[in-house]
């Protein structure tokens, strides 16, 4: 098992904003994970929010590629159908370069309407705008020399997209998915699977058995490193800290609730989505997680700071092997 970070950084504290801090501090965060041998961030990317939340989610990770050594830097996600695919292909390939090849690119159709009435762009066309955004980067980064583009929205002639990526053929491509559609869709095109953080522990397993078969069936090599399931953390150390834990957690959904796929459970306490409680109570839920195939977990904390990331790799890593062992100190 690995583990990441799923989360942003934003200008300003706002209500609900569970998944993001200040930038300074979150930069410190990634920093401080990628010292501790945590393995990927995917950075959350939003726009017109007023709550100041990250909207050139490229430009912060290169800032990241240049403090950090290992960690991976993903975009969660660059949503297409509002972007020039080709300046987008040159702008991840840069960053490619400029991190050593640590770059994974997470893209999406989008789901807010205020952002697509913020672009002036239908939400109803997402989709024929998201496929053909996606047919020009694939071809920018894997034509040989120049090439031309003539579809519905988008025309080029005789053009080449430089730098060219350092990983070939080009960087991950990641997908967030949550219905069974969608995630053989995922499979089948050729998509890495991003799993959200509101999907039970039985959903998840569900959603990875499917992942997998269809990869098997379309003859693509299946590791379970290409899903990656966020968990919201919530760790304790002592009783008296539980119910505070439980507030934090209504709060949380009761903001991104909505976009669960399916039900949520009644009862807080039913919910198996957070890794929630003591420690050892983290690693008995990992372990679940494990089972069912997740062993590429993505962090989400409401209280993120150093602290509790040092607190995690002291308490909770150990019992799972990872990818670099570093000391950790208080």
């Amino acid at each position: 098992m690995q583990f990441g970070l799923f989360g942003g950084a934003r200008t300003k504290r706002g209500i609900g904003l569970e998944d993001s801090q200040g930038y300074e501090s979150f930069i410190e965060y990634v920093i401080e994970a990628d010292r501790l041998g945590f393995r990927q961030l995917f950075m959350v990317e939003h726009h017109f929010t007023g709550q100041g939340q990250v909207s050139a989610s490229m430009t912060l990770l290169a800032y990241l590629a240049a403090k950090t050594r290992h960690i991976r830097l993903g975009t969660a996600v660059v949503v297409l159908p509002w972007h020039n695919p080709v300046l987008v292909a040159e702008q991840v390939a840069t960053l490619d370069l400029l991190s050593g090849g640590r770059i994974d690119f997470g893209i999406g159709k989008g789901y807010r309407q205020a952002e697509f009435d913020g672009f002036c762009i239908p939400m109803a066309e997402a989709t024929e705008r998201f496929d053909e955004a996606a047919e020009i980067i694939r071809k920018a980064w894997t034509s040989e020399g120049r090439f031309s583009h003539h579809g519905k929205r988008w025309h080029y002639d005789d053009i080449v997209v430089e730098p060219a990526p350092v990983q070939r053929p080009h960087p991950p491509l990641w997908l967030a998915a949550g219905s069974h559609d969608s995630v053989r869709r995922a499979a089948h095109e050729g998509y890495n699977l991003l799993l959200d953080q509101l999907a039970q522990v039985d959903q998840i397993a569900q959603r990875i058995a499917i992942f997998r078969e269809e990869c098997e069936k379309t003859g693509r090599p299946y590791h379970a490193n290409m899903v990656a399931t966020a968990r919201p953390l919530q760790m304790i150390h002592d009783e008296s800290e539980r119910e505070a834990a439980y507030a934090t957690r209504r709060r949380v959904v009761s903001v991104i609730g909505d976009l669960a796929r399916d039900a949520l459970p009644d009862r807080i306490e039913d919910d198996t989505a957070p890794l929630l409680g003591t420690a050892d109570e983290i690693i008995a839920r990992l372990k679940e997680l494990e089972a069912g195939g997740a062993t590429n977990i993505l962090l989400v904390d409401p209280n993120a700071s150093v602290g509790n990331l040092r607190a995690f790799a002291r308490e909770v890593m150990p019992a799972f092997q990872t990818a670099r062992a570093v000391s950790v100190a208080d």
